[in-house]
């Protein structure tokens, strides 16, 4: 017993030394400008809208917002949808922890653990929305804060990513979902399911087209 529970905190080293995984591919220097450019942009809308409207369109976690939109606009953290429901998802479950608890230790970790779960469930997954709840907790703000500065704040980030990456990118902001194979498929011929894998029915032979959903 003694042998396996060391061989066991022997594994448990090892995996913290890493894989000696290799860093990231380099950015080209048209990226970086870019990226660069489309964050002050998007900073300096909700910075001057705030100015001018003395109404609180800055959130702290925008700045990451700014590095995923603008830096990786094209996997799916980046995506519009996941901008908005993600800070509105996140910032909404932190004020009912801050309403029904107070501002306690456990209450932001429920908040944060919430958040994450509710994002993943809805498809909205927007990690610097993560921090909104920490946020809350820190600046125990009331309810008007779901208004400003998290939705018409992320609005104002949206509106500027969306026409500041179609204007200098290839691709379509945002970008659509690939489609998918379903994970079974009826033959054509005799209506047998068969696994999605397969490119001939099990049953009568019959070459499975795979249709994507």
């Amino acid at each position: 017993m003694v042998k396996q529970s060391n061989s066991n905190v022997g594994s448990i080293f090892k995996k913290l030394k890493g894989d000696n995984a290799k860093l990231s591919p380099k950015h080209s220097l048209t990226a970086i400008i870019l990226a660069w450019l489309g964050g002050f942009l998007a900073i300096s809308a909700v910075a001057i809208l705030s100015n001018i409207f003395s109404v609180a369109f800055v959130l702290g976690s925008f700045g990451a917002s700014c590095v995923l939109v603008f830096g990786f606009p094209n996997v799916p953290f980046s995506q519009l949808r996941n901008v908005l429901c993600g800070h509105f998802l996140s910032s909404f479950i932190g004020l009912v922890c801050l309403t029904l608890f107070g501002a306690t230790w456990w209450s932001v970790a429920i908040a944060v653990a919430t958040a994450i779960s509710v994002m993943m469930l809805t498809r909205t997954t927007h990690p610097p929305a993560g921090s909104n709840p920490v946020i809350i907790y820190l600046t125990k703000p009331t309810w008007s804060f779901l208004l400003f500065p998290t939705v018409s704040g992320a609005i104002v980030l949206i509106f500027v990513a969306l026409l500041y990456n179609n204007f200098t990118r290839e691709k379509r902001i945002p970008v659509k979902a690939p489609p998918q194979i379903p994970i079974r498929i009826n033959c054509t011929n005799c209506n047998y399911n068969n696994p999605a894998s397969f490119n001939f029915c099990t049953r009568c032979g019959t070459r499975l087209t795979k249709q994507h959903t």
